[in-house]
Formats: structure tokens, C-alpha cells, sequence
């Protein structure tokens, strides 16, 4: 069985020895490397198959001038533009079926900015400096697997050989593990899910599968959320049970697990199908509990595990979170519905439970009732949110938007 291409993309200049040693490795594992220049100092060190004259070219840039002002960010910068264009070329060509790169900060931005231009389920590696500390800004909401380098990717010695060759390996065996052999004439429904909102995620999504859906479930951790709303706007999903919109309490207030200010934008403006819960919107999240920020001392924390600290939000904030989920979905061109589960929007703040707060909740619910569009159904279910009656409402209410759109 002849072997796949794999991009080896880098900076040749000050990385060409490292990246042709991946390129040996993977010829050696029965693979065709394709060496890709993003250099924008030096001369390469080795020769590359595509030059980062024709990557700049094919982004649209004029490397020369850049080169000429001698401003090495300006100029990485730039790459970062031309090389996704690249990538995503070759890749929608078919001319290749992997990438793999090396680097230190800049390499990583450039390495990165190139992964994140192809899709889902193309098999990309990065082998980094970087990848022991926070990398949500290399990954952003693709599938980048991102590989500890240990020592600098200077020179090639026996640490290094190792961990590259390992690489290379890895990036060998994702491109031969090819696609999931699995049906995919059952249109995709997009789902949010949380710990406190398991259950209700869970029964809904038996009810979604039974009727001939299949299921994606987004954590929704800021990333999650983030890449939801990617795959929504990318075209891929036919409906959302957005039942844990709690990102929006982490992005008003201040917690870890924001998914930026455009969550909840992505359904609406495609006019996708949605069922939208203020799931989870009682709890802002942080790390351990010695990081939540001093201005917050005094509130209503709940030690949810030794690395993951909760919140309450009180009932100004929820005011405020119920005016932005219903202009949010306000702006929606498609049938969506707003289900509120009014005995509890978590595990936790059910009666008896360390976030009960029915002033709060009430702020919350009142809010939404004042601000969303009398267009838009509001549905109230006596109920908390795990309840069976609510999860099977959140399904059902959805189906009926599915099925409002086939027969319009």
C-alpha cells in the first residue's frame, strides 16, 4: 500500500536540520514528506519542496518588501496569514493527508496558524516548546495534537531525536488510521453539556437518536463552546440543544471557562434550528480555590473538585445574563425556543443544594420574560433541569423546529 504525503511545515532557516530529520523519519516509516518553508530570516538550511517565495504568493504577499524592513514580527505575522491559505489548498486538492511541525513561540504560532485552517478529523501535530503551559490560543477549536518538545527545538541530539522521531510516528500512524468507516446520512444536532447538566443532556440526546439524529456533545468548558459555535457556522449541524449556555456567566463576571462574546451568535445568524436553556447560568467558574480573584471574597463558592472552584452568581449578574441570552437569540433567523427549567438550572441550585437561590433564579427568568421577542416561544416547565419531563421537552420542542423546517 503506497504511503501518504505529510507536510513537515516550519521555519528552514533556523529549523531546516530538525524538520528534515522528521522528514527522514517518516520516509523511513513509508510515508512522502512534503517540506514546507516559513522562514522569513535566513536562507533554508535544507531544500524545500514548496518555498516561502510560492507559500507568500500564495497568500497574497510580497515576502520581499516585508523582508526588507527587517521587523521579524511584521514579517511571522505575515506568514501566519499565508500559510493557512497554503495548507488549506493543498489539503482540499488532496495533496496532502497530514502536517506536522517543530518550533519554539514563533514556530508554534506559525505551525498553528497553518493547522487551524484545516478541518476536523485532518491529522495535525505540532512538536512544541509551548505545549506544557496554556495552549488554547494554538488550538483554538480544532483537533491540533500538541506534542512536548522537553528540550528546545535547537539542534538534534538524543533527546530530541527521540521525541521527533516519536512525533513523526504519531503523525505516521494518524494518517494511516484514515477516516471512521460510520454512516453519515443522519443529520448532526450540536449539544452542550456540563457535569451539573448530564442528565438532561443524556435523556435528550436518546430522544434525538431514536427520531435518527446523531448526537454531538460539546463540553462546555470555553473551548467547547467555541468550537460548537465553529462547526454551527461551518454548516455542519442541522439543529441545537443548547442547554448549557453557562460560558456566558465565566464571560460576564470573570471566570476561566469563557467562550468569548460571540457564543450564542452562531445558530442565529445561520438560522439554525435551536432549543436554548439558561443551563448552568447560577455557576461562574475557577481553578483551585486559592485562584479565585480577591474582589470576589465573601460570595458563595462551592468546591466542585480540589482544581475546579464555583461560584454563585448573584442576582444582579443573572439580570444581566438573562438580557444577553435573550438579544442573543433575539437576532435568530431561524425557529428557536427558549425552555426554562424553573425549579432548578443545575444539579446544584435545586432546593437543598448549595446554589439554591430562588431571588437570583427569579432575576434570571424575569429578565428573559422582559427582554426576549414576544415572537419567540418562552417555555416554562416546572421542573429541574435533569428532570426527565424537561429533558424530554428540550427534544421534542426541537424536533418540532426540525421538522417546521422540512415542510416549510
Amino acid at each position: 500500500m503506497p504511503g501518504k504525503r505529510i507536510a513537515v511545515i516550519g521555519t528552514l532557516d533556523t529549523k531546516g536540520a530538525e524538520h528534515a530529520y522528521v522528514a527522514d523519519c517518516l520516509r523511513e516509516f513509508g510515508h512522502e514528506p512534503l517540506l514546507i518553508d516559513l522562514g522569513t530570516g535566513g536562507p533554508a538550511t535544507v531544500k524545500a519542496d514548496i518555498t516561502r517565495e510560492v507559500v507568500a504568493a500564495v497568500g497574497g504577499i510580497d515576502l520581499a518588501s516585508l523582508v526588507a524592513t527587517g521587523d521579524r514580527g511584521t514579517c511571522v505575522a505575515a506568514m501566519c496569514e499565508a500559510a493557512p491559505v497554503l495548507l488549506a489548498k493543498l489539503a482540499a486538492e488532496g495533496r496532502i493527508d497530514g502536517v506536522i511541525s517543530l518550533g519554539g513561540g514563533g514556530g508554534t504560532a506559525l505551525g498553528t496558524s497553518a493547522m487551524r485552517a484545516l478541518p476536523v478529523g485532518f491529522p495535525k501535530l505540532m512538536v512544541s516548546t509551548m505545549a506544557s503551559g496554556n495552549t488554547a490560543h494554538y488550538v483554538a477549536s480544532k483537533d491540533i495534537v500538541m506534542f512536548p518538545s522537553i528540550v528546545d527545538v535547537s539542534g538534534l541530539n538524543r533527546i530530541s531525536r527521540t521525541l521527533f522521531r516519536q512525533a513523526a510516528a504519531a503523525i505516521a500512524g494518524m494518517v494511516d488510521a484514515g477516516k471512521v468507516d460510520a454512516p453519515e446520512d443522519r443529520p448532526l444536532i450540536a449539544a452542550s453539556m456540563f457535569g451539573n447538566t448530564t442528565r438532561c443532556v443524556d435523556l435528550a440526546r436518546t430522544v434525538m437518536e431514536r427520531a435518527g439524529y446523531e448526537v454531538l456533545v460539546f463540553h462546555a468548558t470555553g473551548m467547547g463552546g467555541r468550537t460548537m459555535e465553529t462547526l454551527i457556522g461551518d454548516g455542519l449541524i442541522s439543529g441545537v440543544l443548547d442547554i448549557t449556555t453557562t460560558e456566558w456567566a465565566d464571560e460576564l463576571v470573570g471566570g476561566v471557562l469563557t467562550a468569548g462574546p460571540h457564543r450564542l451568535e452562531a445558530a442565529a445568524r445561520a438560522g439554525v434550528p435551536a432549543v436554548v436553556v439558561p443551563g448552568c447560568l447560577d455557576m461562574v467558574n475557577f481553578g483551585a480555590r486559592d485562584t479565585v480573584p480577591s474582589r470576589f471574597e465573601g460570595r458563595n463558592f462551592y468546591q466542585h473538585n480540589p482544581q475546579i472552584t464555583l461560584m454563585r452568581t448573584t442576582p444582579d449578574e443573572n439580570a444581566e445574563l438573562g438580557r444577553i441570552v435573550a438579544e442573543k437569540v433575539n437576532a435568530s433567523t431561524g425557529p428557536v425556543r427558549v425552555l426554562v427549567p424553573t425549579r432548578a438550572i443545575s444539579l446544584i441550585s435545586a432546593p437543598g443544594q448549595p446554589f439554591h437561590d430562588p431571588e437570583a433564579d427569579a432575576a434570571l427568568f424575569d429578565s428573559l420574560r422582559r427582554h426576549l421577542d414576544p415572537a419567540i416561544p418562552l417555555v416554562e416547565i416546572d421542573a429541574a433541569i435533569n428532570d426527565e419531563i424537561f429533558a424530554e421537552a428540550c427534544a421534542e420542542n426541537l424536533l418540532e423546529l426540525l421538522a417546521s423546517v422540512k415542510t416549510s
